[in-house]
């Protein structure tokens, strides 16, 4: 399962465990895995503490990825986590034209009356003129809602809606606090995959609807972030902004596009979140998800569900979704 797809560049990073052991952060070269606990001199307790001293780790992983005399185990008995443990996410929404497109063509009032192909063009129209003249939309999301690339995800029994989101994730290096759009790449570490799920039928709130969304309920149940498989060096990863993002349900291709797509790229997220926030080592930028959520086919999320979501060079996770059963 963990072999699926191997990453870009000469090693990734990830966290591992033998069966039922502790999880320990782990370099990835060659389908084997080292122990960065204990070939670092350093000792890090996970791959949050190897990314707070990114710069000066760097060659040293590099340098270990080649050293064919060392303990690296076999990738196919270990367990593989969600790479890394943030402190904070942020999530960013609306990020690609044709989702948004999709979107707003789906919940337009039963009395609009244009066609839709009317509406497709007055929305395009309009996302353009975001894409050059707005600004990002990001919001916060919980890191318990992490959960491992092949672990089951299970569908809370109050999601009437539950949905995919697959999305690129860029994990800060270093701190960020009102950085420009030019030095913002300076703060990646590098990137992994995110799948964002989102219960529809809670985003907004019925009851309080001058409030607007809540992101709270609808995307932040345990589980509901499958992260990973690996962390790619943003070093390996030539272009952040043509990556190709494909979600498969059960096989079929329901998400497949090009991070071209996206309106805001991961150095004007990453410097827009830096102006209200400081961003810290080892958190979460996601990038937004693109054209073929469950919502546009018309066909949500059930129990025995599997999907598998890959980003070029990064991967591929694979999980399973199971119902909760009711207490």
């Amino acid at each position: 399962m963990a072999t699926l797809a191997q990453p870009a560049g000469p090693f990734a990073l990830g966290t591992f465990s033998a069966q039922d052991g502790v999880p320990f952060p782990g370099l990835l070269a060659k389908e084997r895995v080292l122990d960065l606990s204990s070939a670092l001199d350093w000792a890090p307790s996970g791959l949050r503490a190897v990314v707070e001293r990114w710069d000066e780790t760097l060659p040293v992983l590099r340098s270990l990825s080649d050293d064919d005399t060392l303990d690296w185990r076999p990738l196919d008995n270990l367990r593989v986590h969600a790479p890394i443990e943030p402190r904070q996410i942020f999530q960013s929404g609306a990020n690609y034209r044709q989702h948004v497109i999709d979107l707003e063509v789906a919940h337009r009032s039963a009395d609009d009356p244009r066609t839709v192909e009317e509406a497709r063009a007055e929305i395009a129209a309009v996302m353009d003129r975001r894409a050059a003249e707005d600004l990002p939309y990001v919001f916060i999301g919980l890191p318990s809602a992490i959960t491992g690339p092949y672990d089951d995800v299970v569908l809370p029994s109050w999601a009437q809606q539950p949905d995919w989101e697959l999305e690129l994730a860029a994990v800060i290096a270093k701190p960020a606090h009102r950085v420009s759009v030019e030095e913002a790449l300076d703060h990646v570490a590098g990137y992994t995959i995110a799948n964002d799920l989102t219960d529809r039928a809670t985003v907004f709130r019925r009851d309080m609807k001058a409030i607007g969304t809540d992101w709270l309920r609808s995307k932040n149940a345990p589980g509901f972030t499958p992260l990973g498989p690996w962390l790619v060096p943003a070093g390996s990863v030539a272009d952040p902004g043509d990556l190709r993002v494909t979600l498969r349900l059960n096989g079929e291709t329901m998400q497949d596009e090009s991070t071209k797509d996206m309106l805001f790229g991961v150095a004007r997220l990453v410097s827009y979140a830096s102006q209200s926030s400081q961003l810290l080592p080892g958190d979460l930028v996601l990038t937004g998800s693109p054209a073929g959520n469950g919502i546009h086919w018309g066909r949500l999320l059930r129990d025995g569900d599997v999907m598998e979501g890959s980003i070029t060079g990064l991967g591929v996770q694979r999980t399973r979704c199971v119902a909760e059963v009711p207490a």
